[in-house]
């Protein structure tokens, strides 16, 4: 389940029937690609380095903007 302050950035899905787990790499991609510093700092709590920069990699929905950016500030996850 996604906390209340994230679910803004879930405004085309159900958010209280996200699941953290089952569907991780859309949640990662949407927090990334529009998430502020709060909504980094709960992904960086809930997911592994690994994960994030996994779908930050190999994401087709990400814009190139936010690839670009996640691919330099990975040193910082």
């Amino acid at each position: 389940m996604i906390d209340a302050e994230l679910r803004k950035y879930f405004w085309d899905v159900n958010p209280t029937k996200l699941d953290s787990g089952v569907h991780k790499t859309y949640i990662i991609e949407r927090i990334l690609d529009m998430g502020d510093e709060p909504a980094v700092a709960w992904l960086r709590r809930t997911y592994s380095k690994e994960d994030i920069l996994k779908v930050a990699e190999k994401s087709r929905r990400l814009s190139a903007k936010s690839k670009n950016f996640w691919k330099l500030a990975s040193q910082s996850l």
